[in-house]
């Protein structure tokens, strides 16, 4: 018997209720997913039995490239296969018209400052988190959780969830999880399927440009050393960064904080960030 598929609120409802615990994808699932499930299961039995809820859903609105959009990857036999490997109760996979009904105007919520301020995905991706914000938002209305998991890869959109939680009131609970890396030191992500042997190769200077900033306590040092680094690779340098953990404004004091880079690998872009430094706990 196969992992449970729920294709409709009427449905989830139904055999789910409120109180879940979710992880909201895309698909294209990963290891890295795989690893926010276990982390959901860990948080629903801690909850005392509380159900396990994985939705597979290409938003549209959060994509600000057309091609980007028709580039990603649908992959739900397999991701399905990943939900039942990993026990959940059941994937939510809702159609475009179950989480956007026609003539129904699916709300917006007004972004929070982390979404806005940085100079970050919010300037190389403009519209992006009004997507997110609005798909999440929609999910949560749809789902009803107690709470969900998001993984610290998307720093910064882990950190627009948790002000979109806070700001609009919702009481749901945001668990983060760790980056999980291939043995190489490539974060996961389900965009490294479109690169080519070469590009694979110059994306790894990602992670060696954080592992050199985490080895200095300047921030300005840090940025330099990080440019330098993502200077040696054939990839173009969208921003990189040291920021506070929590707003990604400018570094203030002993706050936690984190170095964050953006680059483009060909056609691809990828992301990637870490504590900072590396000895600095949080």
């Amino acid at each position: 018997m196969g992992v449970r598929i729920v294709r409709t609120v009427k449905e989830l409802h139904g055999e789910i209720g409120a109180g879940s615990v979710f992880v909201p994808t895309m698909g294209a699932l990963h290891e890295g997913h795989a690893s926010l499930m276990r982390i959901a299961r860990q948080e629903a039995r801690r909850r005392g039995g509380a159900k396990c809820i994985v939705s597979v859903f290409v938003n549209p609105t959060q994509f600000t490239e057309n091609d980007d959009l028709a580039a990603y990857p649908r992959t739900l036999e397999a991701d399905l296969i990943v939900c039942e490997r990993e026990g959940v109760d059941a994937v939510f996979v809702p159609g475009v018209e179950e989480v956007y009904p026609r003539g129904v105007q699916v709300r917006v919520p007004s972004l929070p400052n982390v979404a806005t301020e940085p100079g970050l995905e919010d300037r190389c991706r403009p519209g992006h988190f009004a997507g997110v914000c609005q798909v999440v938002l929609r999910l949560f209305e749809m789902v009803r959780p107690a709470a969900a998991v998001f993984g610290e890869k998307d720093w910064q959109q882990l950190q627009v969830v948790r002000a979109m939680v806070k700001q609009e009131g919702l009481g749901i609970e945001i668990v983060p999880g760790p980056t999980v890396r291939d043995a190489d030191g490539l974060a996961l992500s389900s965009r490294n399927v479109r690169l080519g042997l070469d590009e694979r190769r110059a994306a790894l200077v990602l992670n060696r440009a954080l592992v050199r900033a985490g080895r200095t306590a300047d921030p300005a040092i840090a940025e330099g050393s990080m440019r330098d680094e993502l200077a040696s690779s054939a990839v173009e340098v969208e921003y990189a960064v040291i920021r506070d953990a929590e707003t990604l404004g400018p570094v203030e004091g002993s706050r936690t904080c984190r170095a964050l880079v953006a680059v483009r690998v060909g056609k691809v872009r990828l992301i990637d960030n870490a504590r900072w430094p590396m000895n600095r706990m949080g």
